[in-house]
Protein backbone atom coordinates (compact mmCIF):
# COMPACT_ATOMS: atom_id res chain seq x y z
CA UNK A 1 0.00 0.00 0.00
CA UNK A 2 2.80 2.08 0.47
CA UNK A 3 4.62 1.30 -2.28
CA UNK A 4 1.33 2.26 -4.39
CA UNK A 5 0.85 5.68 -2.90
CA UNK A 6 4.24 6.74 -3.28
CA UNK A 7 3.93 5.90 -7.25
CA UNK A 8 0.21 7.83 -6.70
CA UNK A 9 -1.54 4.51 -7.75
CA UNK A 10 -5.03 3.23 -6.59
CA UNK A 11 -4.90 -0.26 -5.30
CA UNK A 12 -7.78 -2.37 -6.39
CA UNK A 13 -9.48 -5.58 -5.22
CA UNK A 14 -12.11 -7.60 -5.78
CA UNK A 15 -14.67 -10.10 -3.63
CA UNK A 16 -13.99 -13.43 -5.03
CA UNK A 17 -14.11 -16.74 -3.31
CA UNK A 18 -14.80 -20.18 -5.13
CA UNK A 19 -14.60 -23.43 -3.07
CA UNK A 20 -12.77 -25.35 -5.40
CA UNK A 21 -9.15 -24.66 -4.91
CA UNK A 22 -7.84 -24.68 -8.44
CA UNK A 23 -10.71 -22.35 -9.39
CA UNK A 24 -9.57 -20.23 -6.42
CA UNK A 25 -5.95 -20.15 -7.38
CA UNK A 26 -6.78 -19.18 -10.96
CA UNK A 27 -9.12 -16.31 -10.17
CA UNK A 28 -6.16 -14.94 -7.90
CA UNK A 29 -4.02 -15.35 -10.73
CA UNK A 30 -6.24 -13.42 -12.60
CA UNK A 31 -6.40 -10.88 -9.91
CA UNK A 32 -2.42 -10.87 -10.04
CA UNK A 33 -2.40 -10.48 -13.60
CA UNK A 34 -4.93 -7.49 -14.04
CA UNK A 35 -3.88 -4.09 -15.89
CA UNK A 36 -3.19 -1.86 -12.48
CA UNK A 37 -2.16 -2.77 -8.94
CA UNK A 38 -3.79 -5.07 -7.32
CA UNK A 39 -4.81 -6.88 -4.27
CA UNK A 40 -5.95 -10.54 -4.02
CA UNK A 41 -9.36 -11.54 -1.75
CA UNK A 42 -10.26 -14.86 -0.45
CA UNK A 43 -14.15 -14.64 0.34
CA UNK A 44 -15.58 -17.38 3.09
CA UNK A 45 -18.34 -19.12 2.34
CA UNK A 46 -21.19 -18.45 4.04
CA UNK A 47 -21.11 -22.14 6.62
CA UNK A 48 -17.43 -20.95 7.76
CA UNK A 49 -18.73 -17.47 8.49
CA UNK A 50 -20.73 -18.49 10.71
CA UNK A 51 -19.05 -21.62 12.36
CA UNK A 52 -20.79 -24.23 10.38
CA UNK A 53 -17.53 -26.60 9.82
CA UNK A 54 -19.55 -29.94 9.92
CA UNK A 55 -21.76 -28.31 7.09
CA UNK A 56 -18.52 -27.65 5.22
CA UNK A 57 -17.25 -30.71 5.53
CA UNK A 58 -20.27 -32.15 4.06
CA UNK A 59 -20.60 -29.93 1.39
CA UNK A 60 -17.12 -30.69 0.39
CA UNK A 61 -17.30 -34.60 0.23
CA UNK A 62 -20.52 -34.39 -1.08
CA UNK A 63 -19.08 -31.79 -4.18
CA UNK A 64 -21.89 -28.85 -3.24
CA UNK A 65 -21.32 -25.62 -4.54
CA UNK A 66 -19.99 -23.21 -1.61
CA UNK A 67 -20.85 -19.44 -1.84
CA UNK A 68 -16.89 -18.96 -1.10
CA UNK A 69 -13.58 -20.47 -0.38
CA UNK A 70 -13.88 -22.79 2.67
CA UNK A 71 -10.72 -21.47 4.36
CA UNK A 72 -11.06 -23.87 7.80
CA UNK A 73 -12.58 -27.00 5.87
CA UNK A 74 -9.63 -27.46 3.03
CA UNK A 75 -6.25 -28.84 4.83
CA UNK A 76 -4.12 -26.05 5.29
CA UNK A 77 -1.52 -27.53 2.92
CA UNK A 78 -4.50 -27.23 0.24
CA UNK A 79 -4.47 -23.12 0.67
CA UNK A 80 -0.93 -23.37 0.90
CA UNK A 81 -0.37 -24.46 -2.88
CA UNK A 82 -3.04 -22.23 -3.67
CA UNK A 83 -1.47 -19.40 -2.56
CA UNK A 84 2.13 -20.62 -3.74
CA UNK A 85 3.88 -18.48 -6.25
CA UNK A 86 0.99 -16.34 -5.93
CA UNK A 87 0.52 -14.26 -2.41
CA UNK A 88 3.65 -12.13 -1.80
CA UNK A 89 5.25 -8.93 -0.88
CA UNK A 90 3.92 -7.73 -4.72
CA UNK A 91 1.07 -9.23 -4.46
CA UNK A 92 -0.68 -9.45 -0.85
CA UNK A 93 -3.87 -11.43 -0.03
CA UNK A 94 -6.78 -11.14 2.22
CA UNK A 95 -9.78 -13.27 4.03
CA UNK A 96 -12.56 -11.14 3.72
CA UNK A 97 -15.50 -13.44 5.70
CA UNK A 98 -18.56 -11.84 7.90
CA UNK A 99 -18.19 -13.12 10.47
CA UNK A 100 -18.96 -12.43 14.02
CA UNK A 101 -17.09 -15.00 15.62
CA UNK A 102 -14.08 -15.25 13.45
CA UNK A 103 -11.37 -16.86 15.65
CA UNK A 104 -11.36 -20.13 13.68
CA UNK A 105 -10.95 -17.95 10.32
CA UNK A 106 -8.13 -16.49 11.93
CA UNK A 107 -6.43 -19.72 13.35
CA UNK A 108 -6.89 -20.88 9.68
CA UNK A 109 -5.54 -18.16 7.88
CA UNK A 110 -2.57 -17.92 10.10
CA UNK A 111 -1.84 -21.66 9.79
CA UNK A 112 -1.48 -20.87 5.61
CA UNK A 113 0.80 -18.25 6.08
CA UNK A 114 -1.67 -15.15 5.54
CA UNK A 115 -1.91 -12.14 8.09
CA UNK A 116 -4.25 -9.72 6.77
CA UNK A 117 -8.56 -9.76 7.32
CA UNK A 118 -11.63 -7.52 7.49
CA UNK A 119 -14.22 -7.03 9.79
CA UNK A 120 -15.02 -5.90 12.88
CA UNK A 121 -17.04 -6.48 16.72
CA UNK A 122 -20.04 -4.07 15.62
CA UNK A 123 -19.87 -4.46 12.00
CA UNK A 124 -19.92 -7.90 11.63
CA UNK A 125 -22.11 -8.72 14.60
CA UNK A 126 -25.12 -6.48 14.10
CA UNK A 127 -25.82 -6.29 10.34
CA UNK A 128 -24.77 -10.21 9.25
CA UNK A 129 -26.12 -12.01 12.65
CA UNK A 130 -27.75 -12.12 15.80
CA UNK A 131 -25.20 -12.98 18.36
CA UNK A 132 -25.12 -11.07 21.31
CA UNK A 133 -23.06 -7.76 21.06
CA UNK A 134 -21.06 -8.74 23.74
CA UNK A 135 -20.34 -11.72 22.91
CA UNK A 136 -19.15 -10.53 19.55
CA UNK A 137 -16.74 -7.84 21.40
CA UNK A 138 -15.26 -11.20 23.35
CA UNK A 139 -14.52 -12.87 20.30
CA UNK A 140 -13.26 -10.21 18.39
CA UNK A 141 -10.75 -9.46 20.84
CA UNK A 142 -9.42 -12.49 20.97
CA UNK A 143 -9.35 -12.85 17.41
CA UNK A 144 -7.43 -9.50 17.65
CA UNK A 145 -4.88 -10.77 19.58
CA UNK A 146 -4.97 -13.77 17.92
CA UNK A 147 -3.87 -12.07 14.43
CA UNK A 148 -1.39 -9.45 16.33
CA UNK A 149 0.37 -12.75 17.69
CA UNK A 150 1.60 -13.28 14.27
CA UNK A 151 3.99 -10.09 14.71
CA UNK A 152 5.97 -12.67 16.97
CA UNK A 153 6.91 -14.26 13.35
CA UNK A 154 7.93 -11.09 11.30
CA UNK A 155 4.67 -11.01 9.93
CA UNK A 156 2.69 -7.35 10.21
CA UNK A 157 -0.56 -8.62 10.49
CA UNK A 158 -3.67 -6.21 9.22
CA UNK A 159 -6.89 -6.03 9.86
CA UNK A 160 -9.48 -3.58 7.76
CA UNK A 161 -12.33 -2.18 9.77
CA UNK A 162 -15.95 -2.95 7.67
CA UNK A 163 -17.74 -0.10 10.09
CA UNK A 164 -18.07 2.45 7.20
CA UNK A 165 -20.29 -0.26 5.55
CA UNK A 166 -22.90 -0.68 8.04
CA UNK A 167 -26.07 -2.03 5.99
CA UNK A 168 -24.47 -1.09 2.90
CA UNK A 169 -26.60 2.51 2.24
CA UNK A 170 -28.78 4.79 4.13
CA UNK A 171 -26.49 5.41 7.68
CA UNK A 172 -25.66 8.68 7.42
CA UNK A 173 -21.77 9.36 7.12
CA UNK A 174 -21.23 10.52 10.13
CA UNK A 175 -22.36 6.74 11.89
CA UNK A 176 -20.31 5.15 9.35
CA UNK A 177 -17.02 7.11 9.74
CA UNK A 178 -17.74 7.01 13.76
CA UNK A 179 -18.05 2.97 13.79
CA UNK A 180 -14.69 2.58 11.29
CA UNK A 181 -12.91 4.61 13.56
CA UNK A 182 -14.22 3.38 16.86
CA UNK A 183 -13.41 -0.45 15.59
CA UNK A 184 -9.64 0.58 14.52
CA UNK A 185 -9.41 1.83 17.69
CA UNK A 186 -10.71 -1.63 18.92
CA UNK A 187 -8.03 -3.40 16.78
CA UNK A 188 -5.27 -1.42 17.81
CA UNK A 189 -5.98 -1.70 21.66
CA UNK A 190 -5.78 -5.23 21.44
CA UNK A 191 -2.42 -5.15 19.48
CA UNK A 192 -2.63 -4.35 15.59
CA UNK A 193 -0.63 -1.63 14.56
CA UNK A 194 -1.49 -2.05 10.66
CA UNK A 195 -5.38 -1.27 9.89
CA UNK A 196 -7.08 -0.12 7.59
CA UNK A 197 -10.54 2.25 7.76
CA UNK A 198 -13.47 1.77 5.11
CA UNK A 199 -16.19 3.66 3.71
CA UNK A 200 -18.88 2.63 1.51
CA UNK A 201 -19.79 5.00 -1.43
CA UNK A 202 -23.46 6.18 -1.07
CA UNK A 203 -25.51 8.63 -3.48
CA UNK A 204 -24.38 11.53 -3.56
CA UNK A 205 -20.20 12.53 -4.36
CA UNK A 206 -20.00 16.09 -2.88
CA UNK A 207 -20.98 14.57 0.27
CA UNK A 208 -18.83 11.01 0.33
CA UNK A 209 -15.89 13.28 -0.21
CA UNK A 210 -16.89 15.10 2.78
CA UNK A 211 -16.90 12.15 4.56
CA UNK A 212 -13.77 10.30 3.61
CA UNK A 213 -11.94 13.99 3.91
CA UNK A 214 -13.49 13.81 7.72
CA UNK A 215 -12.51 10.41 7.83
CA UNK A 216 -8.90 10.57 6.53
CA UNK A 217 -8.38 13.36 9.36
CA UNK A 218 -10.08 11.90 12.49
CA UNK A 219 -7.84 8.56 11.68
CA UNK A 220 -4.35 10.59 11.39
CA UNK A 221 -5.86 12.28 14.78
CA UNK A 222 -6.59 9.23 17.02
CA UNK A 223 -4.37 6.98 14.93
CA UNK A 224 -0.73 8.66 15.23
CA UNK A 225 1.20 5.55 16.13
CA UNK A 226 -0.59 3.12 13.54
CA UNK A 227 0.27 2.39 10.17
CA UNK A 228 -3.15 3.28 8.07
CA UNK A 229 -5.18 3.78 5.11
CA UNK A 230 -8.28 4.25 4.39
CA UNK A 231 -10.49 1.98 2.09
CA UNK A 232 -13.61 2.97 -0.31
CA UNK A 233 -16.01 0.49 -1.09
CA UNK A 234 -18.08 0.78 -4.18
CA UNK A 235 -21.63 1.20 -3.97
CA UNK A 236 -22.98 -1.66 -1.87
CA UNK A 237 -26.71 -1.13 -2.61
CA UNK A 238 -29.01 -1.71 -5.24
CA UNK A 239 -26.92 -1.35 -8.52
CA UNK A 240 -27.41 -0.54 -12.18
CA UNK A 241 -29.39 -2.38 -14.03
CA UNK A 242 -27.69 -1.69 -16.86
CA UNK A 243 -23.75 -2.82 -18.11
CA UNK A 244 -23.54 1.00 -19.13
CA UNK A 245 -24.77 2.15 -15.33
CA UNK A 246 -22.82 0.12 -13.70
CA UNK A 247 -19.73 1.25 -15.66
CA UNK A 248 -20.63 4.62 -14.66
CA UNK A 249 -20.86 3.81 -11.00
CA UNK A 250 -17.64 2.29 -11.02
CA UNK A 251 -15.69 4.55 -12.41
CA UNK A 252 -16.95 7.73 -10.45
CA UNK A 253 -16.39 5.48 -7.37
CA UNK A 254 -12.48 5.14 -8.78
CA UNK A 255 -12.31 8.98 -9.45
CA UNK A 256 -14.24 9.83 -5.86
CA UNK A 257 -11.48 7.36 -3.97
CA UNK A 258 -8.82 9.70 -5.95
CA UNK A 259 -10.22 12.92 -5.00
CA UNK A 260 -10.89 12.51 -1.33
CA UNK A 261 -7.54 10.53 -1.01
CA UNK A 262 -8.20 6.98 -0.09
CA UNK A 263 -5.60 4.13 -1.00
CA UNK A 264 -7.67 1.32 -1.94
CA UNK A 265 -10.60 0.32 -3.41
CA UNK A 266 -12.98 -2.87 -3.56
CA UNK A 267 -14.73 -2.86 -7.09
CA UNK A 268 -17.94 -3.73 -8.00
CA UNK A 269 -19.04 -5.58 -11.65
CA UNK A 270 -21.44 -4.84 -14.35
CA UNK A 271 -23.47 -8.12 -12.78
CA UNK A 272 -23.83 -6.92 -9.38
CA UNK A 273 -28.08 -6.80 -10.19
CA UNK A 274 -28.31 -9.73 -12.07
CA UNK A 275 -25.95 -12.72 -10.79
CA UNK A 276 -22.67 -13.77 -9.19
CA UNK A 277 -19.80 -12.14 -11.70
CA UNK A 278 -17.53 -14.28 -13.46
CA UNK A 279 -13.51 -13.88 -12.89
CA UNK A 280 -13.58 -12.25 -15.89
CA UNK A 281 -16.05 -9.38 -15.22
CA UNK A 282 -13.95 -9.24 -11.50
CA UNK A 283 -10.95 -8.08 -14.28
CA UNK A 284 -12.50 -5.64 -16.33
CA UNK A 285 -14.24 -4.37 -13.28
CA UNK A 286 -10.34 -3.73 -11.84
CA UNK A 287 -9.12 -2.56 -15.31
CA UNK A 288 -12.00 0.26 -15.08
CA UNK A 289 -11.46 1.15 -12.05
CA UNK A 290 -7.60 1.50 -12.71
CA UNK A 291 -7.65 3.46 -15.78
CA UNK A 292 -10.44 5.85 -14.42
CA UNK A 293 -8.47 6.50 -11.28
CA UNK A 294 -5.43 7.54 -13.54
CA UNK A 295 -7.55 9.28 -16.00
CA UNK A 296 -8.98 11.41 -12.50
CA UNK A 297 -5.63 11.68 -11.41
CA UNK A 298 -3.74 13.10 -14.58
CA UNK A 299 -6.19 15.50 -15.07
CA UNK A 300 -6.13 16.76 -11.58
CA UNK A 301 -2.69 16.97 -11.52
CA UNK A 302 -2.55 18.66 -15.25
CA UNK A 303 -4.76 21.18 -13.36
CA UNK A 304 -2.72 21.40 -10.49
CA UNK A 305 -5.11 19.88 -7.95
CA UNK A 306 -4.06 16.11 -7.51
CA UNK A 307 -6.25 15.71 -4.93
CA UNK A 308 -5.06 15.85 -1.19
CA UNK A 309 -8.39 14.35 0.31
CA UNK A 310 -9.12 17.65 1.20
CA UNK A 311 -8.97 20.84 -1.09
CA UNK A 312 -12.03 22.62 -2.02
CA UNK A 313 -14.21 19.65 0.31
CA UNK A 314 -17.17 21.57 1.51
CA UNK A 315 -18.26 21.10 5.00
CA UNK A 316 -21.83 20.65 5.97
CA UNK A 317 -20.99 19.26 9.41
CA UNK A 318 -19.97 15.42 9.20
CA UNK A 319 -16.87 15.81 10.99
CA UNK A 320 -18.28 17.57 14.34
CA UNK A 321 -21.09 14.48 13.95
CA UNK A 322 -18.18 12.10 13.95
CA UNK A 323 -16.46 13.50 16.49
CA UNK A 324 -19.43 13.55 18.22
CA UNK A 325 -19.92 10.34 18.37
CA UNK A 326 -16.42 8.68 19.24
CA UNK A 327 -16.14 11.11 21.88
CA UNK A 328 -19.28 9.62 23.29
CA UNK A 329 -18.50 6.11 23.11
CA UNK A 330 -15.09 6.44 24.66
CA UNK A 331 -16.34 8.40 27.29
CA UNK A 332 -18.18 5.56 28.44
CA UNK A 333 -15.38 3.26 29.33
CA UNK A 334 -11.51 3.17 29.06
CA UNK A 335 -11.70 -0.10 27.00
CA UNK A 336 -12.95 0.74 23.92
CA UNK A 337 -15.11 -2.97 23.58
CA UNK A 338 -17.11 -2.30 27.35
CA UNK A 339 -18.07 1.33 25.93
CA UNK A 340 -19.16 0.10 22.44
CA UNK A 341 -21.41 -2.25 24.66
CA UNK A 342 -22.46 0.61 26.38
CA UNK A 343 -22.86 2.62 24.16
CA UNK A 344 -25.34 0.39 21.83
CA UNK A 345 -27.16 -0.44 25.31
CA UNK A 346 -27.89 3.64 25.63
CA UNK A 347 -28.34 4.39 22.14
CA UNK A 348 -24.94 6.95 21.80
CA UNK A 349 -24.97 4.43 18.64
CA UNK A 350 -27.94 3.08 16.56
CA UNK A 351 -27.88 2.06 13.16
CA UNK A 352 -31.23 2.77 11.37
CA UNK A 353 -33.29 0.09 9.97
CA UNK A 354 -31.09 -2.49 11.45
CA UNK A 355 -32.76 -5.27 13.32
CA UNK A 356 -30.48 -6.74 15.86
CA UNK A 357 -31.98 -6.96 19.33
CA UNK A 358 -28.68 -4.90 20.78
CA UNK A 359 -29.94 -2.13 18.36
CA UNK A 360 -32.09 0.81 19.78
CA UNK A 361 -33.55 0.82 16.73
CA UNK A 362 -35.26 4.32 17.19
CA UNK A 363 -32.83 6.59 14.39
CA UNK A 364 -34.04 7.00 11.11
CA UNK A 365 -32.81 8.37 8.05
CA UNK A 366 -34.15 9.62 4.43
CA UNK A 367 -31.85 10.80 1.17
CA UNK A 368 -32.93 14.13 -0.15
CA UNK A 369 -33.83 14.31 -3.97
CA UNK A 370 -29.96 14.45 -4.81
CA UNK A 371 -28.60 11.82 -3.40
CA UNK A 372 -27.92 13.20 0.02
CA UNK A 373 -28.47 11.94 3.17
CA UNK A 374 -29.88 12.84 6.62
CA UNK A 375 -30.93 12.57 10.06
CA UNK A 376 -34.74 12.12 9.90
CA UNK A 377 -34.68 11.16 13.61
CA UNK A 378 -31.50 10.85 15.80
CA UNK A 379 -33.09 8.78 18.86
CA UNK A 380 -30.51 9.18 21.55
CA UNK A 381 -27.89 9.67 19.88
CA UNK A 382 -25.57 12.41 21.58
CA UNK A 383 -25.74 14.85 17.94
CA UNK A 384 -28.13 17.25 17.48
CA UNK A 385 -31.38 16.63 16.01
CA UNK A 386 -33.29 16.88 12.57
CA UNK A 387 -34.31 20.17 11.74
CA UNK A 388 -32.81 23.05 13.53
CA UNK A 389 -35.24 25.84 13.74
CA UNK A 390 -36.78 24.82 10.64
CA UNK A 391 -39.16 22.10 9.87
CA UNK A 392 -38.65 18.63 11.06
CA UNK A 393 -37.43 16.46 7.60
CA UNK A 394 -39.60 13.91 7.09
CA UNK A 395 -39.43 9.95 8.31
CA UNK A 396 -39.59 7.89 5.54
CA UNK A 397 -42.66 5.46 4.94
CA UNK A 398 -42.16 1.99 2.96
CA UNK A 399 -42.82 3.73 -0.04
CA UNK A 400 -40.28 6.10 0.43
CA UNK A 401 -37.98 3.78 1.50
CA UNK A 402 -38.21 1.52 -1.32
CA UNK A 403 -37.72 4.82 -3.34
CA UNK A 404 -34.28 6.14 -1.83
CA UNK A 405 -33.09 2.08 -2.18
CA UNK A 406 -33.03 2.25 -5.52
CA UNK A 407 -32.32 5.47 -6.16
CA UNK A 408 -28.64 5.22 -7.25
CA UNK A 409 -29.65 2.50 -9.91
CA UNK A 410 -32.49 5.04 -11.26
CA UNK A 411 -30.11 7.70 -11.56
CA UNK A 412 -27.22 5.63 -13.03
CA UNK A 413 -28.92 3.98 -15.62
CA UNK A 414 -30.36 7.39 -16.45
CA UNK A 415 -27.38 9.04 -17.17
CA UNK A 416 -26.10 5.60 -19.17
CA UNK A 417 -29.43 6.18 -21.16
CA UNK A 418 -28.55 10.03 -21.47
CA UNK A 419 -26.42 11.41 -24.42
CA UNK A 420 -22.39 10.68 -24.10
CA UNK A 421 -22.09 14.37 -23.13
CA UNK A 422 -23.75 13.93 -19.98
CA UNK A 423 -22.90 10.72 -19.37
CA UNK A 424 -19.54 11.68 -17.42
CA UNK A 425 -20.23 14.56 -15.00
CA UNK A 426 -16.74 15.18 -13.68
CA UNK A 427 -15.19 15.14 -16.97
CA UNK A 428 -13.80 18.52 -19.12
CA UNK A 429 -16.33 19.33 -21.54
CA UNK A 430 -16.77 17.47 -24.65
CA UNK A 431 -14.79 14.69 -23.61
CA UNK A 432 -16.02 11.60 -24.54
CA UNK A 433 -16.95 8.23 -22.63
CA UNK A 434 -14.14 6.15 -22.47
CA UNK A 435 -13.35 2.63 -24.14
CA UNK A 436 -13.03 0.19 -21.26
CA UNK A 437 -10.03 -2.04 -21.85
CA UNK A 438 -10.40 -5.56 -22.93
CA UNK A 439 -10.32 -9.02 -20.97
CA UNK A 440 -7.82 -11.70 -21.85
CA UNK A 441 -10.96 -14.58 -22.98
CA UNK A 442 -9.32 -17.22 -21.04
CA UNK A 443 -10.35 -15.97 -17.96
CA UNK A 444 -13.31 -18.14 -17.12
CA UNK A 445 -14.17 -19.28 -13.70
CA UNK A 446 -16.74 -17.78 -12.15
CA UNK A 447 -16.77 -16.60 -8.20
CA UNK A 448 -19.66 -17.57 -5.78
CA UNK A 449 -20.07 -15.02 -3.85
CA UNK A 450 -22.73 -12.35 -4.33
CA UNK A 451 -23.42 -8.56 -3.77
CA UNK A 452 -24.12 -8.80 -0.17
CA UNK A 453 -21.79 -10.43 1.29
CA UNK A 454 -18.43 -8.59 2.35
Amino acid sequence: MARARAAGALVVQPRMGMADPGRMRAGLLATRGARGVTVGTLTLDSYTRTGDLAAVRRALADGAELNGYPIAGHPARTTREVLRGVAGAGFPVQVRHGSAMPEHIVRALLAVGLDATEGGPVSYCLPYSRTPLREAVDAWRRSCELLASAEEFGATPHLETFGGCLMGQLCPPSLLIATSLLEALFFRQHGLRSVSLSYAQQAHPGQDAEALTALGRLAAELLPDVEHHIVLYAYMGVFPRTPAGAELLLEDAARLAVRAGAARLIVKTTAEAHRIPTVAENVRALEAASAAAADERARRTAAGDPGDGGAGVEDTGIEAEARALVGAVLELDPDIGRALVRAFAAGYLDVPYCLHPDNAGRSRTGLTPDGRLYWSDTGSLPIAGPGGDGPRPPILGSAGLLSALSHVQREYDGRAAAPAPHRHPSAPPGRQARTLPAVPHDVHATTRVGTSTP
